[in-house]
């Protein structure tokens, strides 16, 4: 049986500012927290967005096979979902590009 997106996000740990190596762990780059801050808190809401799409959608399907949503709802749950994950997809292919790039570069 497939387990639901909820048994997954205790492990992912988004927005860990703790400094224990986090996804987004504060300690990184003290002197650029300010800049550094901003774009991780954008990130970390997108993800939260993305994994709110997500966690509806299959919300919506459970619903749909019990007798409690039309087809109509699911489709619209399941291709925003997709979406979001398009999106989130194609943000990380972005920064690891740039990474990479950065990677390359002659000190």
């Amino acid at each position: 049986m497939i387990s639901g997106l909820s048994a997954v996000l205790p492990q992912l740990r988004i927005g860990d500012t703790d400094g224990d190596g986090g996804l987004f762990s504060s300690s990184a780059a003290p002197a650029a927290a300010d800049a550094g801050s901003s774009f991780a808190a954008m990130l970390t809401r997108a993800a939260g967005d993305a994994i709110g799409t997500l966690q509806q959608a299959e919300q919506v399907s459970v619903q749909a096979l019990q007798g409690e949503a039309d087809i109509r709802q699911v489709v619209d749950a399941v291709m925003s979902a997709e979406q979001s994950l398009q999106a989130a997809v194609a943000i990380r292919d972005k920064i690891v590009t740039a990474y990479l790039e950065v990677s390359r570069m002659a000190i």
